[in-house]
């Protein structure tokens, strides 16, 4: 079997096109490499490679050997790498993005728990409700709250939040309960007006998406502003149940229209696209994804 140093040599060749300029870029010496390329060609069998005085080329069997072994070449080199940082404690800074409401909640004690165990670490948690550019920001890793295009990040799946409806107690009582998502047009509904068709509410009806229109006499533009009215009956609200389950807990509002509520928005954690996230990235998302345990929340 060909030795790893037999391939990383027929590879610079290939690539430079010169076993003068292969053993340059190696470190190695000029017989050193040639002897790489004849013992290659040994193992298989071949002629690879076409030698003259000034220059190299590839065979029609050492072309197709390249584009097979180079893949391969660079699997093994990435699992080398990986096997290496592994045996390394994540120090350093690590740039974490979320957002607002989310972090405080549920990454802050994650991340408290994880500087005790890895103190090497420090942290510098941005919170923005915008979908910031990683690179752009200079983050290591992002929390993303939404249905995900192709970003070119790679990513973990964390969970899946979900989407509901509720109202004040007092509400209830004085105007009842909508026993179907139509029957909201008929209710008084507490928009926020920051937010991109936010009087147009979600369901599942009938197995099909269906969007709502609502509105009502009270607007806000935040959604701790929408909360509060909504706790002190002015209306229904339309919220990721994650942020209103104190609310929920205490008995001050009340969820309802379970059976339609759309699907589940997926979290991830996100980061540069790469084949080997640093130690301190991975640590992180373990631990995010075996203490956060958010499923349908």
């Amino acid at each position: 079997m060909s030795r790893l140093e037999d391939l990383e040599a027929f590879i610079r060749i290939a690539e430079t096109g010169s076993l003068t300029a292969a053993a340059r870029r190696l470190g190695r010496s000029l017989q050193a490499v040639s002897r790489s390329l004849a013992s290659l060609e040994d193992d298989v069998g071949v002629q690879l490679v076409h030698r003259t005085t000034r220059q190299s080329a590839l065979s029609e069997a050492g072309h197709a050997f390249y584009q097979r072994v180079k893949p391969a070449l660079l699997d093994i080199q990435e699992a080398r790498l990986e096997a290496a940082d592994r045996k390394s404690a994540p120090s350093g800074v690590l740039r974490i993005g979320a957002p607002t409401l989310f972090g405080p909640d549920f990454l802050v004690p994650i991340i408290a728990d994880f500087m005790t165990a890895h103190p090497q670490v420090e942290i510098d948690l941005q919170l923005s409700d915008s979908f910031v550019d990683l690179a752009a920001e200079e983050l290591d890793l992002v929390v993303r709250i939404a249905d995900l295009p192709d970003s070119g990040l790679q990513g973990r799946r964390l969970g899946a939040l979900r989407r509901v409806v509720f109202g004040a107690p007092s509400y209830f009582e004085r105007h009842g309960r909508p026993a179907r998502p139509t029957d909201l047009r008929q209710h008084a509904c507490i928009v926020r007006t920051a937010a991109q068709r936010s009087d147009q509410w979600a369901f599942q009806i009938d197995g099909k998406t269906r969007r709502i229109g609502v509105r009502g006499a009270f607007r806000c533009n935040t959604m701790p502003g929408v909360y509060a009215a909504v706790s002190y009956g002015l209306g229904l609200g339309y919220s990721p149940l994650w942020q209103i389950r104190r609310l929920v807990e205490t008995g001050q509002v009340q969820v309802i229209l379970e059976d339609f509520e759309p699907k589940p928005v997926p979290i991830h954690a996100l980061w540069r696209e790469n084949k080997l996230p640093p130690a301190k990235v991975r640590a992180f998302v373990d631990l995010l994804a075996g203490q956060l345990r958010i499923e349908d929340l």
